[in-house]
């Protein structure tokens, strides 16, 4: 099977968390599968230094800065459909809350990038499934808002330690339609009927391992829905 795996920029504060994205490539290839990065073309919202976290006076591309983390091998979304696909995969990173939604800066009111809300709803309605890694589930339920779709999202817990609102967060996405779930960085959220699964990964206080550890049990269970 091939899986499209969403990129949104190279680097957590502002594009891709790039631990996760490596993780579901190894994932994928470790089940013996097939992946192919993709991409909007559209320029970041800003450029962070990330050892500051300061804005600095520059424009990057999305789909440029993925490239890095694809090594050269990526696709535009707007070129790509979900007919050459068995599923959908969208590492986190604040990339997607940035760069495809507005959610960073304005919650669930934010806009979301048409071509990846039209690849998003397509996946949804051909019934193929959609792993949705730490903020991207944010995503999933922008591009669902207003539709048919009331999917089962996790973001993960108000349980155990997080360096998020997940409280606010969860509550946004109920905002729009979806049902937030509270799961740790140990557990995913599978909605059956949508075919769509859902990991806190370093949402919540994670390791590496632990991110590597809970992004293996979203591919796995990716896999066995599609």
């Amino acid at each position: 099977m091939k899986y499209a795996v969403l990129l949104h920029g190279n680097g957590v504060y502002d594009g891709t968390e790039i631990h996760e994205a490596v993780c579901c490539l190894l994932a994928i290839a470790q089940a013996g599968h097939r992946y192919q990065c993709i991409a909007p073309d559209v320029n970041q919202h800003h450029v962070l230094n990330h050892t500051t976290g300061n804005e600095m006076p520059e424009t990057r591309n999305v789909f440029v800065e993925s490239a890095r983390i694809a090594r050269g091998d990526i696709k535009k979304v707007s070129e790509v459909s979900a007919t050459e696909f068995d599923g959908l995969v969208m590492p986190g990173g604040f990339g997607t809350a940035k760069n495809i939604t507005k959610w960073a800066f304005q919650g669930p009111a934010g806009e979301i990038e048409p071509h990846t809300k039209k690849l998003i709803l397509d996946f949804a309605r051909s019934a193929k499934p959609i792993a949705a890694l730490c903020m991207s589930p944010t995503t999933v339920a922008k591009a669902f808002e207003g539709t048919e779709f009331a999917a089962h999202l996790s973001v993960g817990t108000t349980a155990a330690p997080s360096p998020y609102d997940i409280a606010a967060i969860s509550q946004g996405m109920e905002s729009i339609g979806a049902v937030a779930e509270m799961k740790t960085v140990r557990e995913i959220a599978v909605d059956e009927k949508l075919k769509i699964v859902t990991a806190p990964c370093y949402m919540m206080e994670a390791t590496i391992v632990d991110v590597y550890e809970n992004t293996k049990q979203a591919i796995a269970e990716l896999v066995k829905l599609s």
